[in-house]
């Protein structure tokens, strides 16, 4: 448990999806936890599965759908560079220069935190975000998955000091 925190629920599964509104489109959306911030309520993320749609297999066209998790609001789907993004994961065919469908891969981050770690972050305000964007398809695609985590109150200060660097990083 991270300090200054207490824990005031048990473990929750939260569901998600985004989905493209058009092909190669970047769509977000937005999820409310539902956080008292009266009550200096925060959510503290445990783990993230992100499992975004196959790409479209077209012969010699690279094609790819990303997705992402963030604290805050982006524009683009964000990556692990980014100081609010949580967990990413891509899925792609690389078929440029080839008459057939290519050669699929998959990118994701760590699903749980690394060895040592308590957490993976702990979300200050009230809603998270997931993006997706496809590139090179011809059809819209979209993301699905789960957040793991839960809800803890904060100390004042730590929750002032969550929230400011929460939103000031944006």
């Amino acid at each position: 448990m991270p300090a200054g925190l207490k824990q005031s629920s048990s473990v929750v599964a939260i569901g998600f999806s985004a989905n493209e509104a058009l092909p190669n489109t970047f769509t977000q959306t937005t999820v409310d936890l539902n956080l008292s911030p009266l009550d200096r309520e925060v959510f503290v993320v445990l783990a993230i599965n992100l499992d975004p749609s196959a790409p479209n297999a077209i012969a010699g066209v690279d094609t790819s759908v990303s997705s992402a998790i963030s604290t805050t609001s982006q524009t683009v789907v964000p990556n692990l560079s980014f100081a609010n993004c949580l967990a990413t994961s891509q899925n792609a065919i690389r078929a440029a220069g080839f008459v057939d469908g290519g050669a699929s891969f998959q990118r994701t981050s760590a699903d749980a935190p690394v060895s040592g770690l308590d957490y993976i972050g702990i979300i200050a305000t009230n809603d998270f975000f997931v993006q997706v964007q496809g590139a090179g398809n011809t059809s819209p695609f979209k993301v699905d998955g789960k957040l793991y985590g839960y809800r803890a109150t904060a100390s004042a200060d730590i929750f002032a000091a969550l929230v400011q660097s929460e939103v000031l990083s944006a």
